[in-house]
């Protein structure tokens, strides 16, 4: 009964209804964002495409594959043998892969907002300051005012000007005190907004703290997960195109082929791949498309040397030796013959690639030669832990926390794909 519970399909229900519930409010805006951006593009059809931006697109998908995601799951998940996996790696996996599509309806924050540091600066988890809301510019009432006042609440920006943080205010006769940390400063009372003759004041909690500039660890985490995904799932795509197409091509031709590919792959297992990885980052910059290009040339040699053994032991079979008499091209052969068969092994070594490459994109986050500042990254978070390690331990231990559960479930999957394909694996 236990095992049924936690059975992929029912985890992913259960995270989709508790989603849906907390952010039901959230939600209910994105639909009324996406009606207005469909009467955008009836009536301007220009304007409309000016507007679109990744973020509105990334916000719309989230939230519908939200809404139907448990009806595919309850429909298909008799079908689909996967949704009935049991296992703490499986759960863990259905919580990563959330984090990275859901990312915009799990924390409806920019993960590089920052305003008044001097109040949220290094706060600790479970901080709390106060939101004093001011007035917003009126506009005229139009398609295209009503549409961007909406998208300023669903799709939030970097900064937000109708807002201050700040420890307490105190009204005066024509204006307010703000008092932030040390500093205050004075707001008119015609600038703030009123409800009820009060001004407006809300408390934000930052669940798990801030970082040194004031940007919220919770979003960070879950936007890094996107990073260290995106990163080590297009790594790992160029090192299994490289090695699969080259490791087939040694082991097919041999003789002086082979002898080059071989000693090529020796060199590169020598050379300490560090020095490799600086070398190409100082020449073309620190950008995610030099980061995944780096880690996916510097990855394929295991894959090839796999691909290679495999090939070398398949070539001599009687049914590979009958297509090549057939006159199938080399393509021909490694999709319709050679991969079927060395699948297995490729499949574990691509996942045991995986936890390698995302450590090693953190490991470089860390250095200062990852993906920069411009991205949310579990390394960098741990540099500027580093850095502040006696005001703001957060930032070492929840990212930490996150790379060491990658890692481990990332290992324990291609663990439990190596049992299942070799049953005498690990005995």
């Amino acid at each position: 009964m236990i095992k049924k519970i936690f059975q992929i399909k029912y985890i992913i229900i259960v995270l989709s209804v508790c989603l849906i519930i907390s952010r039901f409010g959230l939600l209910c805006q994105t639909a009324v964002l996406a009606r207005q951006y469909i009467s955008l593009i009836m009536s301007d059809f220009i304007t409309a495409t000016v507007q679109t931006d990744f973020q509105l697109i990334d916000c719309f998908f989230s939230a519908l594959l939200l809404v139907i995601l448990p009806i595919i799951v309850i429909i298909g998940g008799k079908r689909i043998k996967l949704l009935k996996a049991v296992s703490w790696q499986a759960t863990a996996l259905v919580v990563f892969v959330f984090a990275f599509i859901f990312a915009p309806v799990i924390t409806n924050e920019n993960p590089d907002f920052q305003k008044n540091l001097s109040v949220t600066r290094l706060l600790s988890p479970l901080s709390s300051v106060k939101v004093l809301h001011l007035k917003e510019k009126k506009e005229d009432n139009n398609p295209l005012n009503d549409f961007l006042k909406t998208k300023s609440r669903v799709v939030k920006s970097s900064f937000d000007e109708s807002i201050l943080f700040c420890n307490s205010i105190t009204v005066k006769k024509n204006n307010l005190e703000v008092r932030q940390n040390e500093t205050n400063i004075e707001v008119m009372l015609n600038d703030v907004e009123i409800k009820n003759g009060e001004p407006v004041l809300t408390t934000k909690l930052f669940f798990l703290g801030t970082d040194e500039y004031g940007r919220d660890v919770f979003t960070r985490l879950i936007y890094g997960v996107r990073i260290s995904l995106t990163i080590g799932f297009c790594s790992v795509i160029i090192s299994l195109l490289i090695g699969v197409v080259f490791g087939f091509i040694t082991g097919i031709k041999g003789g002086f082929t082979d002898i080059i590919i071989s000693r090529i792959t020796e060199m590169f297992l020598s050379f300490p791949l560090i020095f490799f990885v600086i070398l190409i980052l100082a020449l073309f910059g620190n950008s995610i498309f030099t980061v995944i290009f780096v880690l996916g040339f510097s990855g394929w040699m295991s894959l090839l040397k796999i691909v290679k053994g495999e090939t070398v032991a398949l070539r001599n079979k009687d049914y590979f030796i009958t297509a090549q008499q057939l006159g199938l091209s080399k393509k021909q052969l490694l999709i319709k013959e050679a991969l079927p068969v060395m699948l297995a092994p490729i499949i574990v070594n691509t996942v045991f690639q995986l936890g390698n490459v995302i450590l090693a994109e953190s490991a470089l986050s860390f250095l200062g030669l990852g993906v920069g500042a411009e991205y949310p990254s579990w390394g960098g978070m741990l540099q500027s832990g580093q850095e502040n390690i006696s005001r703001a331990w957060q930032l070492l231990a929840f990212p930490g926390m996150m790379i060491v559960t990658t890692l481990l479930t990332a290992n324990k999957f291609g663990r439990e794909l190596s049992k299942y394909y070799n049953p005498g694996f690990g005995e």
